[in-house]
């Protein structure tokens, strides 16, 4: 019996006992906390691949672009020049979007608001900013940030994906794939995105695996009475019925898994087990009662209000003061076409406040050591005037050619302000960084080599980067 058994084994059940044993070993890995390849996997090729300067990574991504030319990217030959032509040497012909490409006139737009160098550093803030003025010698802005995309969609998942179109793992999905989690009892990879607020829609393939094993996707934590989907126990299970349901569902995945071999049916189990115990973990996360009064002075009113930006800000530092590893949040309403003077304070006055507070608090905690915080958009803003020009009112279209993005945290250079643009502030001038440089040095800081971690789908190894990227190492401390 044991020889015929031998004789019928064909190539489909040895790639499907292979697949098996692959699989078992990449959520015994998961399980046991470290990252996708487990090291009697991959072995050389495991991540960290070199010691890493940031364990942790706060991204505050401000969806729709916010206009550089109006927070840090201080031009006085626009103020100069307001209402005249953009000279067509600087244009040089490039693309531009639908909404302006039918416009006979484009008229410079010079900034209104009054921009001031702050710190030793001297770095050039606008008044929109005053609280990030404060803080200015511990952030680090790259004013060369360059992408191909021109349009919101393209663009928001080309800086979170690597790639344009949909389809792709996440930048905290392959960091979670890459590198595990550092707590059992939450996800490695939470997303916060604030509540009540419009503009370009956010979809939740921004922060999902792509072709990765679905247990890497982000989870996103909600406001309210039921902060993740589906979480709670129905009523009238009761904790102890909830484990012996998940025991019994257990053996019956084993089973399937025995026979048929998909390492998806690993992901559920290992999906089922964390929710269960998520069910204790995130109700005490998301529990900021207990917070001082000088915290909720520090982040600001809104940090009272669950789901809003400055909440949010406050829930990422309790995130990864229990050492969750990628936190991102989304704040939307940055795409301001028209009426931009007026809607920017409104943003400005959700963002400000809490982002430099939560760079303090992480700062004076010490967590700041070891975590590294981002803020910036998908790009930047035009130097002219998108609809008419007037005295108080004006919009800006998309503009991929140049934005400023900045970080603060472990790996970086404090105080520092890196590449620089024209003084019509439209093309790069100097030390352009492209999105994938930007990712690559992102990886580095993790300790990880963005062109050895990979993941074979469909016959080709993809990473993060495609083929492109390299390390910004001006920036890294």
């Amino acid at each position: 019996m044991c020889h015929n058994q031998h004789s019928n084994y064909t190539r489909r059940d040895f790639l499907t006992r292979t697949s098996l044993g692959l699989g078992a070993l990449s959520l015994g890995s998961l399980l046991n906390g470290t990252g996708a390849f487990g090291n009697s996997l991959w072995q050389d090729n495991a991540p960290p691949h070199f010691p890493a300067r940031v364990k942790r990574v706060i991204y505050l991504f401000q969806s729709g672009a916010p206009s550089q030319l109006d927070l840090f990217d201080y031009k006085p030959q626009l103020i100069k020049m307001n209402g005249e032509q953009l000279p067509e040497s600087i244009r040089k012909g490039q693309r531009l979007t639908n909404m302006t490409a039918g416009q006979s006139s484009f008229p410079l737009v010079g900034s209104i608001f009054d921009f001031k160098q702050h710190g030793e550093s001297g770095a050039w803030i606008s008044s929109l900013m005053p609280y990030t003025a404060q803080i200015a010698d511990d952030l680090t802005f790259i004013k060369s940030m360059y992408t191909e995309a021109i349009n919101h969609d393209p663009a928001i998942t080309f800086i979170q994906t690597g790639s344009q179109f949909p389809g792709r793992p996440s930048i905290g999905s392959w960091v979670n794939y890459g590198l595990g989690s550092d707590n059992e009892n939450l996800p490695a990879f939470v997303v916060l995105v604030t509540k009540n607020k419009f503009g370009q829609p956010l979809y939740s393939r921004l922060w999902g695996n792509g072709f990765l094993p679905s247990e890497y996707q982000g989870v996103q934590f909600r406001a309210g009475k039921n902060p993740v989907l589906y979480l709670s126990n129905p009523p009238g299970v009761t904790e102890t019925a909830r484990r012996r349901q998940l025991d019994a569902l257990g053996d019956v995945q084993q089973i399937q898994f025995d026979k048929e071999g998909d390492p998806e049916i690993l992901a559920r189990m290992s999906q089922y087990e964390m929710a269960y115990r998520m069910q204790t973990s995130v109700p005490e996360i998301m529990d900021v009662s207990g917070e001082p009064e000088y915290i909720y002075n520090l982040y600001g009113e809104d940090s009272r209000k669950p789901g809003t930006f400055a909440a949010n800000c406050l829930l990422a530092r309790r995130l990864i003061e229990k050492d969750v590893k990628f936190v991102q949040l989304y704040h939307q309403g940055w795409d301001q076409h028209y009426a931009l003077p007026e809607n920017i304070r409104i943003q400005c006055k959700e963002t400000d406040q809490p982002t430099a507070a939560l760079i303090q608090d992480l700062k004076q905690r010490g967590l700041l050591e070891d975590t590294l915080v981002i803020w910036g958009g998908e790009f930047g803003r035009t130097n002219y005037s998108q609809g008419t020009l007037n005295a108080t009112s004006f919009g800006r279209d998309h503009h991929p050619k140049c934005f400023t993005i900045f970080m603060a945290g472990a790996g970086v250079k404090p105080g520092i302000s890196y590449g620089t643009t024209d003084e019509f502030g439209y093309n790069v001038a100097s030390d352009g960084v492209h999105i994938h440089d930007f990712q690559a040095t992102l990886m580095h800081l993790l300790g990880v080599d963005h062109e050895r971690l990979t993941f074979k789908y469909q016959g080709r190894r993809f990473r993060l980067t495609d083929v492109h990227g390299k390390v910004v190492k001006d920036i890294l401390s």
